[in-house]
């Protein structure tokens, strides 16, 4: 199998790693380095050490890193760093003159200065066609603008969740996984949307950490209105708690008792205790 060496490279602090070709350059994990990318001359760093990879399994061909980043490269890096608050600006006041239904979150510089990146949320579609022309004009450098969804908003302006933590978007996923109301179902939570979504306004992230425990947990766990065999003696199955693994039983009484997982017998136990009682 044909192999080729690849480095992993990200350009924000909790965004997707990207894999370039080291170019025989000796690098270490956080090292800054400048990559060509099809976006242009961009700043990086190091986020996994060189491996060997199949060939099909990347897009060729690699795009490379050209250095190890010097300190112009940084310095460079931070004169964009102030200008892009000014074009953000700049734009916020054009968007506004041609009454465009969008609100702008951040300006992004190439290193090189040849791409002007400006990021915006917006309910529709919008025309910013004009806006473009005008501030490619302005700033004497090719200008985008992308439009964001709910969840990469919410990654790029970060903010806290209502665990009190930084958004895991914003401080560790890397990429969005797909996230269900099956899973709040399969951890009994309230189907409230105000309970169960984050501040992007679509469901928890979180809810997808544990679900497959949940999923092993519930499968030990008997069904609901299956009838068992207690210590206080035949019952039905009404509730349980997978964490702690107990069953929430009623028992012919009408009482309710709630009961560690192995002191309750399944009918599949049931059956096996009745046969070997008919073979005696």
């Amino acid at each position: 199998m044909d192999m080729t060496e690849v480095i992993g490279v990200r350009f924000k602090g909790a965004g997707k790693v990207y894999y370039f070709d080291p170019a025989g350059i000796e690098l270490q994990v956080d090292d800054p380095v400048v990559v060509q990318t099809t976006r242009g001359i961009e700043l990086g760093r190091v986020a996994t050490l060189p491996k060997q990879v199949p060939v099909s399994e990347m897009t060729q061909p690699l795009k490379p890193v050209l250095r190890k980043a010097k300190a112009e490269d940084l310095e460079q890096a931070e004169e964009n760093r102030a200008k892009e608050q000014a074009a953000l600006e700049r734009c916020t006041q054009l968007a506004a003159k041609h009454r465009l239904p969008l609100k702008l979150l951040s300006a992004e510089y190439g290193l090189d200065g040849s791409r002007l990146t400006f990021f915006f949320s917006s309910e529709g579609r919008v025309d910013f066609r004009e806006l473009v022309r005008e501030l490619a004009a302005i700033f004497k450098t090719r200008v985008e603008l992308r439009q964001l969804g709910p969840r990469d908003k919410a990654k790029l302006c970060g903010g806290f969740g209502r665990c009190g933590r930084p958004l895991c978007c914003a401080s560790h996923l890397t990429e969005f996984d797909p996230v269900s109301i099956r899973m709040a179902k399969m951890q009994d939570l309230p189907l409230n949307p105000m309970k169960i979504s984050g501040m992007c306004g679509r469901l928890l992230c979180c809810l997808a950490y544990e679900n497959e425990q949940y999923r092993e947990m519930k499968e030990r766990l008997p069904q609901i209105g299956q009838q068992v065999i207690t210590p206080s003696g035949p019952a039905s199955v009404i509730g349980g708690n997978p964490l702690k693994e107990t069953v929430l039983v009623q028992l012919e009484s009408q009482a309710t008792v709630e009961l560690p997982l192995a002191e309750v017998s399944t009918g599949e136990k049931i059956g096996f205790k009745r046969d070997r009682k008919r073979r005696k």
